[in-house]
């Protein structure tokens, strides 16, 4: 069996569980299934960018995510009225005043000969900077989060086009990227992965607590939509009167379209994203970084910049996952800082690499609707299994409520095990590198 036949066995496969989940429960749910699997493929090819093309271990996925989210909320929603006038620019200023004083202190440092004198100017400057940058900071953040409390406090957005914010978040996480890169790129791979989940926790924790950036733990709701919102399909008299020329409900054709129309979007870059990877795989710039994946050090004695090309690598996956994040809070249609979890936005995007194929493109496609559908199809099918396995026993039986009860944790063992066998059997995943 050739390579291509298989590939197309495997991605056959994948479709007729979807397809089967759309009529043993229903389409919404297999839709659904479809769009976040879309979402979930272009995390995985942004993670197979920086690990299957380079050896780079990033476990701040989560933190590039995130950022992806809220640039959906800065570009697309509108200003909150007074904000910017009571206390936004007096913020601007004062963040920029911060970064001033970093750049200030790293000045210092570069043009004062070592010794006592500089320690104490640096020492002097970012005291007398943080204390100034505290005080023109805090009344304007109290100003901004008391204009109407319940349902904004919070800067806003600037009220353009939702679709701008998907290239937007690529930006937003290959910025910090490269911040992150500048400083870590150089240290061994463990080290690489310490800093990038510390810094994702940073990100989130920044995210849940400056509530005139984003609103925090209250979150943001009521995100345009490149697509109707599901109410205003429902509202439209033509629309009910097509759906039901199809013989459907207007409540559940709406969900249906809006559905279809997200996955027409999400397909798209998909599609695009795919072709320029495979083009990077292909090119020198690519074959260049599998050689250095393979070996540093002949790369190095070669004359190639292994840390240039890290840093290259490594905002380019990161930038690729924003895109995922902005898209996946567009569809949601709300930013929830408290739902970034690296459970879910981190390790389960390795799993996908792992499963699928490190080093293949199609393999991080294929590992990412594998794995989205076990991630949403395992609990409820552990919970028909432990229905299935206690029939016999008494109602109030204390084991057979445990069981029950234990169906929710299925999907961390399905995870375990699909992991393990891939990993026993297939080594270099479902579609492995060629």
């Amino acid at each position: 069996m050739t390579q291509t036949v298989k590939n197309t066995i495997l991605f056959a496969i994948i479709a007729l569980m979807i397809i089967y989940t759309g009529f043993a429960q229903s389409w919404n749910s297999a839709l659904l299934i479809v769009a976040m699997g879309l979402i979930s493929s272009i995390m995985a090819l942004g993670v197979n960018l920086q690990w299957g093309f380079a050896g780079l271990f990033n476990v701040g996925i989560m933190g590039f995510v995130a950022l992806g989210g809220l640039a959906a909320v800065l570009v697309s929603m509108p200003p909150t009225e007074g904000a910017w006038t009571t206390g936004g620019f007096a913020i601007i200023g004062a963040l920029l005043l911060g970064a001033g004083t970093v750049v200030a202190a790293v000045m210092l440092m570069k043009r004062m000969a070592p010794g006592i004198a500089r320690t104490l100017a640096v020492i002097a400057v970012l005291v007398v900077g943080f204390f100034v940058f505290r005080a023109l900071l805090d009344p304007a953040v109290e100003a901004v989060e008391a204009i109407n409390p319940a349902q904004s406090g919070y800067l806003g957005g600037l009220g353009l086009p939702v679709l701008i914010s998907w290239p937007v978040g690529g930006l937003f996480a290959a910025g910090a990227a490269w911040l992150i890169g500048k400083t870590a790129l150089g240290l061994r791979s463990d080290y690489l992965a310490i800093a990038t989940l510390g810094i994702a926790e940073i990100i989130i924790a920044v995210l849940k607590n400056e509530d005139w950036m984003s609103r925090g733990v209250k979150n943001v709701i009521g995100l345009p939509r490149p697509v109707p919102y599901e109410i205003d399909l429902q509202n439209s008299a033509s629309f009910v009167e097509r759906a039901a020329g199809f013989g459907f409900d207007p409540v559940e054709a709406s969900t249906l379209w809006v559905k279809l129309l997200y996955i027409a979007l999400f397909a798209v870059v998909l599609l695009i994203l795919l072709w320029m990877s495979q083009r990077a795989l292909h090119s020198p710039w690519g074959r260049m970084l599998r050689a250095i994946r393979d070996n540093e050090v002949a790369a190095e004695a070669m004359g190639k910049d292994v840390t240039a090309r890290h840093l290259q690598v490594f905002i380019l996956g990161s930038a690729i996952c924003g895109i995922a994040g902005a898209m996946m809070t567009t569809m949601d249609s709300q930013l929830t800082p408290g739902t970034y979890q690296p459970l879910r936005f981190t390790f389960l995007i390795w799993v996908m690499v792992i499963v699928g194929g490190s080093g293949n493109n199609f393999g991080a496609i294929l590992g990412g609707f594998l794995i989205w559908f076990l991630w949403v199809q395992v609990e409820p099918m552990g919970l028909w299994l432990m229905n299935l396995i206690t029939a016999g026993m008494s109602e109030g039986s204390a084991l057979k409520a445990h069981l029950i009860e234990s169906a929710a944790h299925m999907r961390l063992l399905t995870m375990g095990i699909v992991l393990l066998l891939v990993l026993r059997f297939s080594p270099r995943g479902l579609i492995p590198e060629r």
